[in-house]
């Protein structure tokens, strides 16, 4: 669980094991945003690096496939694209010679 997650868990009142607290503010009383941390730049790369970590990366078997799947789909796409405007592009040229 990252630090967003957590932090979005004690706003709504939960802890970060799964058990919520009933935890109201007073209704009279208006609640004071405070002021939000900005992390340093080094603890920027640092979460980045760890986040990286944890991807789940293709393995080249993989990766062809998917590169193969893409660039087949691209072609069949752009060709079914091309052929309907060439056959209604055709079809509006018959149209206005009548």
């Amino acid at each position: 669980m990252n630090r967003e997650q957590k932090r979005m868990m004690a706003k709504q009142g939960a802890s970060p094991e799964g058990t919520t607290t009933a935890r109201r503010a007073p209704a009279a009383t208006p609640q004071r945003r405070a002021p939000k941390q900005r992390t340093g730049i080094r603890q920027f790369f640092r979460e980045v690096r760890e986040e990286m970590r944890q991807v789940a990366w293709p393995t080249r078997p993989e990766l062809i496939n998917y590169t193969t799947i893409t660039l087949f789909v691209l072609v069949l796409m752009t060709s079914l694209i091309f052929g309907l405007n060439y056959v209604f592009g055709k079809f509006v040229l018959w149209l206005f010679q009548k």
